[in-house]
Formats: structure tokens, C-alpha cells, sequence
């Protein structure tokens, strides 16, 4: 007996809306195919037109709220940002139609060779290091904070998830004291930077290649979550790319850059780079212990099992910091009780 498909109402409601506006710009809603989806409820689709393609954005109320994109894309517009521009909204039903700033993701990029071209790997990357100092100079301070409370309880993923769900280790009263300590060290640390505007997924697969000339100018995706919040938190994304591996001289020569680049433009990050670097290093543990956490959860609760294919580099980033800083041995013993053996718990390939 054959099943019958699911019907699709939000697919259907999408076309519906797009029909709507097809005379006035230009649209074949008949185009319309998936792009992407994501780690959220959003998906993406691809639709021709009159004057080239446009991004359509579905994202399902009540789970996703499309009304901080359109507020963010404004903000990083108004400060020379290569964004989507909205060309219609229905902030009710989660659609949003957006100018489309291309195919090729940075990840995309370095998949298909970036990385081994010197010369161009400089190029987007300084054009992205450039870009995040002009984000990190748009207004923010009417943004949710992201304070200690909120750091701290971003980190509640990794035990939860990481660690007793995926790797099925509790750890003891002890561990879990100790753990407590490095959560809150690493949260006050965060807390006491200078705050600006955080995208907080400022990495490989949320930039878009840009024109070659006259100089390089990537597009930004993906910044609807952004917060008030550490200055080093983005260039910890950057560096510490959990999509792309970067080893500790790329790490350390993104930093510099972006630090120099940073002065320059006079936003307020430590004189000494000496101090940045322990700055940024203690944030990208806080992002990647979450992100461990996420990722689990992720594969574990959603099905996304391909999340856990990127999940040995974040956990060498944690360890490559874990492993720097003497305050962080209990963690790294905890490591070293949990992932020995690799397990996993819940699901076969």
C-alpha cells in the first residue's frame, strides 16, 4: 500500500504569499527550490526573477520570529555591511524575500580549494576580519545583553547533552563542582570584556564570497541572533571555525590581524595582544564547550547526525585552550575520563 505524502501548508502558504507580489517584482513562484536549512526551524529557498535570483526565508512562528533579522539587517546596512536587503516581509506568517548575495559560502570555498591559494585565502579573510570590525561598530546597545547569566546558562548544554547524553559518562560530585568553577571563571572572564555587537556565528558557513575587486567585500548571513555582548566573542568564531580546521598559527594570525585592524579603527580592545589573546582564547573555550553541547543535542533529540562529523575539531580546540591554562586541568581530566573510550549512546550509522 502507498503511503501518501505529507502535505507541505507552509510551502503552500509560501507560494500563496509570493503569488502575491510576483507583478511587482518580477517573480516566477514556480522557480522556488530549496537552498538550505539550518540548525533552527528556518529553511531557504531560491527563486527566480526578473533581474536575476532572490532568497526566500521561511521561518515557522511560533519557533522562529523573523522580526531581529529585519532589525539587525538595518543596523549592519546602515554600517556599510554587505547584507540581504528585504524586499517584502510578512513578520505574521515568518516569511521574508531577500536580495541574494550569492552560491558560495567561505565554507564552500575552502571545501573547493581556498585554503591551498595563499593569496586568496588572504584576501576573503582580511575582507572578513575588516568586516567584523565594521559590525562590531554598529549601535548595539538596545540589543539583549549577553551577560554572565546568559553565558552561564548556554554552558548547562555540554554536561547535559555532551556529556552524559553522547558520551553517557555523570560525572561525580567532585567533577561537577569543579566543572561549576571553570563554567563560572569563564563566564565572568566573558562578562567583564568591553561589549559591542555579537554576531555569535561569525565562521565559514555565515560568510558569503564577495566581488574580487576593488576590495574584498563578504557578505554576512545568519545574524539574527545577534546580542550585546564580549568583544572577543566573534573573532573567536572566526579563528576557531567549528566547520573549518585551523591550526594555531592561522588561529593566532587571524587574531593579530583583526586586533590591528580593531586599534585602528578604535574600538576598545586591550593595548597589549598578549592580553587579547588569553581574552579570546577563554571565550572560544565558553563557545566551543557549548557548541559540544549543541551539537549533541542536535544529532541526539533533532536526527542531525551530520553535525557530529565536525565535533573532533571543536573537541581539539577545547583541548588545545583546556591544555594552555593550569585552572583548566579539572576539565581536561574530566575529558580524559569521558571521551576514553569514544562512545556512542542512542543511534547507529
Amino acid at each position: 500500500m502507498t503511503s501518501t505524502p505529507t502535505p507541505d501548508l507552509r510551502l503552500d502558504a509560501l507560494r500563496h504569499w509570493l503569488e502575491r507580489h510576483a507583478d511587482r517584482l518580477g517573480l516566477i513562484p514556480d522557480s522556488l527550490a530549496p537552498v538550505s536549512g539550518d540548525a533552527s526551524f528556518r529553511r531557504y529557498f531560491r527563486l527566480q526573477a526578473a533581474h536575476g535570483t532572490l532568497i526566500v526565508m521561511d521561518a515557522p512562528p511560533p519557533h522562529e520570529d523573523c522580526a531581529p533579522f529585519v532589525r539587525i539587517a538595518g543596523l549592519l546596512a546602515q554600517g556599510g555591511l554587505r547584507v540581504p536587503g528585504i524586499l517584502a516581509q510578512d513578520l505574521a506568517q515568518g516569511f521574508l524575500l531577500l536580495s541574494d548575495l550569492g552560491e558560495r559560502t567561505f565554507y564552500d570555498a575552502l571545501r573547493d580549494g581556498l585554503s591551498q591559494d595563499e593569496a586568496a585565502l588572504q584576501w576573503h579573510y582580511r575582507g572578513a576580519l575588516r568586516a567584523l570590525v565594521a559590525l562590531q561598530q554598529c549601535p548595539s546597545s538596545d540589543l539583549p545583553p549577553y551577560d554572565e547569566a546568559r553565558l552561564l546558562e548556554e554552558l548547562a548544554v555540554f554536561p547535559q547533552w555532551y556529556l552524559r547524553t553522547h558520551l553517557g559518562h555523570t560525572p561525580d560530585a567532585a567533577a561537577e563542582a569543579a566543572l561549576a568553577d571553570v563554567f563560572g571563571l569563564l563566564a565572568q572572564r566573558a562578562a567583564a570584556q568591553p561589549r559591542v555587537l555579537v554576531h555569535r556565528d561569525f565562521h565559514s558557513p555565515n560568510l558569503m564570497i564577495g566581488p574580487d575587486a576593488p576590495e574584498p567585500a563578504p557578505g554576512v548571513i545568519d545574524f539574527q541572533d545577534a546580542l550585546h555582548g564580549p568583544i572577543s566573542y566573534d573573532i573567536a568564531s572566526l579563528a576557531m571555525d567549528a566547520r573549518t580546521t585551523w591550526d594555531e598559527a592561522r588561529q593566532l594570525d587571524w587574531a593579530i590581524r583583526y586586533w590591528e585592524y580593531a586599534r585602528e579603527a578604535g574600538l576598545p580592545v586591550p593595548d597589549d595582544f598578549a592580553r587579547f589573546h588569553v581574552e579570546y582564547e577563554w571565550m572560544g573555550l565558553q563557545r566551543n564547550l557549548r557548541i559540544l553541547g549543541v551539537f549533541a543535542r542536535l544529532s541526539h533529540r533533532d536526527g542531525k547526525h551530520h553535525y557530529l562529523d565536525h565535533m573532533p575539531r571543536v573537541q581539539a580546540y577545547v583541548r588545545q585552550v583546556a591544555g594552555r591554562y593550569a585552572v583548566f586541568r579539572p576539565l581536561l581530566r574530566l575529558l580524559d575520563q569521558a571521551e576514553r573510550p569514544p562512545q556512542t549512546v542512542g543511534y547507529s550509522f
